[in-house]
């Protein structure tokens, strides 16, 4: 007898060879998944982190002592570089902070008598001058480098701004306080001693308008032009009187009490925020406010929306240049940095040793210049992100002009005084509506066809229906959404009626077609081979649905009297085109191979002889599947579903197009929604690398990653507790 060549029980040395290696590399495979995982987790953390931190001051990046008299006013340049202080007399001075000059760079006067002064820094960085006589001088401040001289050199200017007309008047009423707005025209406003008020403007046409009131204002405290030049804000102690533009004069919308603090604490100083929507007020024990016009019953009406609680020395308020926050300054030199939508401080440091006199921002908001005894400081502000605070991504927010607080997502506009709108409700809402109607869909029709499949279907059927069904994953989503899209939401929209009949009566058409198939007589029904009974079930619901469809004009005039719309309209539902019906049936089509495949695994390997043994001892087909064989299966089914509910809520390509991708709260299956993949998709190419755009949007990814992370983790606890628990079976 010949003798072996290979026996198990000898060293083969090539055989534990490869047998290391791929240890080794199955291994070294499997830690790098999970430091990809983790990987991905820190890079999506170090992309989100920066978000919720503070923002940081860095003083005395620059001193300069001046000896400018009676400074009114200061400004400095957007590269912290140079600064300007208007005196009382009439001049302005340029000063370099770069330089160790005692004296400043340049100086333009103003020309004489120019007694008061006003800093609008709306009116796009324009400066106002005034005499007294009413002759009112807007001005800014420039600086033109000179490429011939050294890199810091520049030659300071100032641009005149030609108007129109002027405060003057015929009487000898002195001018006491005025405003502008420079915005398509120039607006001015002016009060007097004799307590008129005078406000001049160019119409849409460039005519000159005048108007004045009919009525004195004695004891005037503010007056107040919005950017625009079509409010006026006119205080008398605590009573805020406001006019409104109309086309050749001035009425009086409303007077409003802003009295709030029940100590009897009065209005100190009024400011508008960036943009001129908000006002911000001011009160004697340090309460700061913030009111806006809303919407209520038809009628804007100034409405108060939020308090911040300051310390009662406060001393200066600072609004920013484009944001919606402000800077407060205290007794003891204390600065803070509020930003008003998100409620969130940014900024609390003791920087001065005392309150400065004047306050500046530049106008990209880098660099905040003060003036205290003679003493310029400069001080760096690193603040990019204080619209984001876990109450404006998570709660509602009472945004400018809304007549409500609101769960708002809005990145972006035409208008420059847009304020991006980050709440991440409506988004995720969306992102689980569009996976409950998925699974809604899917969840019945895969798990119950894989039952079928599985356990009655013939072995020569299966062979054929289950690739098939297997074949629907490799078909891309983009042509998903395509169709459902551009040729299914058109279908549903025109054949509604009928598409609403047949989720109510389809059902039940299956129930009433398989209690039909029981009264037929044996010798009939056993002439078709077990497992084939779909041949007859299939053709039959075709027919169904083909009838129900071809009477959708009839149903809609006998249910909803001709037009379906029109009768959801009236009972306070929308419709959209593309729709979460739309979403449902095209992202369950997608959904429905990958819980079908699981579950029907999971079913047909259930061991033969469970269920040949329940049927042995007398049980029937339907109490083997239901006390046996599903509970058996039962880990694998539930891995199923949540497998799918992980690809539903992922999905990106169906939902961007086939939805009509807006962000609302809303069940309504009619109405479309945004979900958090379809915005990153959207959003993503187009935001500002770094901005808070860009880093919400990495949140967004962030916050779908945890989510199936979760979701997952979840899941195969609940598999391995349903394993143990039937394993005995």
């Amino acid at each position: 007898m010949d003798k072996a060549d290979f026996a198990l029980r000898e060293r083969d040395r090539k055989r534990l060879i490869k047998d290391r290696f791929a240890r080794w590399f199955v291994s070294t495979g499997g830690i790098a998944v999970l430091a990809a995982l983790v990987l991905l987790f820190v890079y999506l953390f170090s992309a989100v982190l920066p978000l919720f931190s503070d923002a940081k001051l860095t003083p005395n990046v620059s001193i300069k002592s001046i000896t400018t008299e009676k400074p009114v006013v200061i400004g400095i340049d957007d590269n912290g570089e140079s600064a300007f202080v208007i005196s009382e007399l009439g001049y302005v001075d340029f000063w370099s902070l770069k330089q160790s000059s005692v004296s400043p760079t340049g100086t333009i006067k103003l020309g004489k008598d120019y007694n008061l002064h006003r800093s609008n820094g709306f009116s796009h960085q324009w400066l106002g001058a005034a005499k007294s006589n009413g002759e009112v001088l807007l001005y800014k401040p420039s600086k033109n480098s000179d490429l011939k001289l050294k890199k810091d050199a520049f030659s300071p200017t100032i641009d005149r701004l030609s108007l129109p007309f002027n405060l003057q008047t015929d009487t000898k009423a002195t001018l006491t306080s005025f405003d502008y707005a420079i915005n398509s025209g120039v607006t001015l406003v002016g009060y007097y001693d004799d307590h008129r008020v005078r406000i001049l403007w160019q119409d849409v046409n460039k005519n000159e308008q005048e108007f004045e009131f009919s009525q004195p204002f004695h004891r005037l405290d503010q007056l107040v032009i919005t950017p625009d030049g079509d409010t006026l804000y006119l205080r008398r102690g605590s009573e805020l009187i406001i006019a409104q533009k109309r086309a050749t004069d001035f009425s009086v919308r409303e007077r409003v009490d802003l009295s709030l603090d029940k100590n009897g604490a009065e209005v100190s100083n009024i400011t508008l925020l960036s943009g001129g929507y908000s006002l911000l007020v001011s009160y004697q024990n340090g309460l700061v406010s913030q009111w806006f016009d809303t919407l209520r019953d038809g009628k804007r009406l100034l409405t108060h929306i939020r308090n911040f609680q300051l310390a009662p020395q406060l001393e200066l308020l600072l609004a920013d240049t484009y944001r919606k926050g402000f800077y407060s300054f205290y007794t003891n030199g204390t600065v803070q940095s509020h930003y008003t939508t998100s409620e969130k401080l940014t900024i609390f440091q003791r920087v001065f040793d005392k309150a400065p006199q004047l306050a500046a921002m530049s106008n990209n908001e880098n660099y905040l210049l003060t003036l205290s005894d003679s003493q310029l400081n400069v001080a760096y502000v690193d603040n990019p992100f204080p619209e984001i605070s876990w109450s404006s991504l998570w709660q509602k927010v009472w945004y400018e002009s809304y007549s409500q607080p609101d769960y708002v997502w809005q990145t972006s506009s035409a208008d420059d005084e847009f304020e991006a709108k980050f709440s991440l409700v409506p988004l995720a809402f969306g992102t689980l509506k569009a996976a409950a109607f998925a699974m809604m869909f899917a969840v019945p029709i895969s798990i119950f066809g894989a039952i079928y499949t599985a356990y009655f279907m013939t072995p020569n059927m299966r062979r054929v229906v289950k690739p098939s069904i297997e074949l629907m994953e490799a078909l891309p989503t983009v042509i998903i959404g395509f169709l459902a899209g551009l040729w299914f939401a058109p279908l549903v929209e025109s054949h509604l009626a009928s598409v609403v009949a047949l989720i109510i009566l389809l059902p039940f058409s299956i129930l009433v077609i398989g209690g039909l198939w029981n009264v037929i007589p044996y010798r009939w029904s056993a002439r078709l081979p077990s497992g084939l009974h779909v041949v007859v079930l299939m053709p039959l619901l075709i027919a169904f649905t083909a009838v129900i469809w071809s009477q959708s004009e009839n149903l809609e005039w006998w249910l909803f009297d001709g037009d379906i719309r029109a009768y959801l309209a009236e009972q306070g539902i929308g419709f959209d085109q593309r729709n979460a019906l739309v979403v449902g049936f095209a992202m369950g089509f997608a959904v429905i191979p990958t819980i079908f495949t699981i579950a029907e695994d999971a079913i047909f390997s259930v061991p033969k002889h469970l269920s040949d043994g329940s049927l042995a001892l007398g049980a029937t087909p339907w109490q083997t599947l239901t006390h046996v064989v599903l509970l058996t299966a039962s880990p694998g089914i539930f891995s199923a579903v949540m497998m799918g509910l992980g690809r539903a809520v992922g999905e990106t390509m169906i939902v961007l197009m086939a939805t009509g991708n807006t962000p609302i709260l809303d069940w309504n299956i009619l109405e479309g929604m945004r979900t958090l993949s379809a915005t990153i998709a959207v959003e993503m190419p187009e935001s500002e690398v770094g901005s808070s755009h860009f880093r919400v949007l990495f949140l967004a990814a962030l916050i779908l990653l945890v989510f199936t992370f979760v979701v997952n983790s979840l899941a195969e606890w609940i598999r391995q507790r349903l394993r143990e628990k039937y394993r005995a079976l």
